[in-house]
């Protein structure tokens, strides 16, 4: 929506209001730190204006958060914010989307849920291309190719780079959707078959593997026997959590126009019982792999 503060923004401001209310500190107090008027502080808790590092940096010593925690904060707040890969991909990231991806970058643990295809983090190459090149969204071969180099850099960065905890559950009618010729679904779900199996997911899309990077992943499939579900009445979503700040988190909604973000305790919760509930309706891991393998059979035929 119009007007509305960048989802990274809000997510600090928060967590900086929760730290300031919980030592009883008012804003005039809060504001007596930085040497500024309560009005500054009041528009950096509602996400409306940025905080330089230095004074994010005061104010978290100010407030007793610990180190680790600080530098997890500074992360989401200026991670990339000048300088960050992403933009040179303006055509295909609106600003939404690249505050997603410096928040994913951060992020020690991410759960997705895909309805409709494979996710972006698993994707093989061929997969992306042909995903791109039926997405209405991008209207020439420069913005497809844009879109797919956005992924493999996500994937070098996020998957083979920091490692986070990955969980991810994807539904049966998104693995059976075709993508592209039969060798190119045999060669994604193969992929997936082997990384729900070890749970492992291994390097990058390009098959390169960094030494001693493993991304630990749970792969999990949403059966058509699983009848209708908890996030029957919902579209994709990927949450991303925070090691050192546990307490705070961001739930993605996909969109066409670049989806939604939200922040807020209410939908963490909500959501996490969601995911919960997905978790718990999902095959196993060997069962998903076995599944995955009996559909990418399906294709030789």
């Amino acid at each position: 929506m119009p007007g509305t503060p960048p989802v990274r923004r809000r997510l600090l401001g928060t967590a900086l209001r929760e730290y300031r209310e919980s030592l009883g500190y008012n804003l005039e107090e809060a504001a007596r730190i930085l040497e500024c008027d309560r009005s500054k502080i009041s528009r950096i808790e509602t996400g409306e204006r940025g905080i330089r590092a230095k004074e994010l940096r005061e104010l978290l010593t100010e407030y007793g958060v610990p180190p680790t925690e600080q530098e997890a904060l500074l992360a989401i707040a200026h991670r990339g914010r000048e300088t960050g890969w992403w933009l040179d991909y303006h055509d295909v990231l609106s600003a939404g989307a690249q505050d997603y991806v410096i928040m994913e970058t951060a992020a020690t643990e991410i759960f997705a849920y895909e309805a409709n295809q494979v996710p972006d983090l698993l994707q093989t190459p061929g997969y992306m291309r042909a995903v791109a090149a039926a997405d209405s969204r991008y209207t020439s071969a420069e913005q497809c190719a844009h879109a797919v180099e956005v992924k493999l850099n996500r994937q070098r960065i996020v998957v083979a780079g920091r490692a986070p905890s990955l969980d991810v559950v994807v539904t049966e009618g998104a693995l059976r959707q075709t993508v592209g010729p039969a060798l190119l679904m045999r060669e994604q779900l193969a992929q997936l078959a082997v990384q729900a199996e070890t749970g492992f997911a291994d390097g990058l899309a390009d098959g390169s593997v960094p030494e001693g990077q493993r991304c630990r992943i749970s792969l999990r499939v949403l059966p058509f026997a699983a009848g209708v579900h908890a996030a029957a009445g919902c579209g994709s979503m990927t949450m991303l959590r925070f090691a050192e700040t546990p307490e705070i988190g961001v739930i993605h909604l996909a969109a066409l126009s670049g989806g939604v973000s939200l922040e807020g305790r209410e939908e963490i919760a909500r959501y996490l019982r969601l995911i919960g509930q997905l978790r718990a309706a999902a095959l196993t891991t060997s069962r998903s792999a076995h599944l995955i393998r009996a559909i990418a059979r399906s294709y030789d035929r």
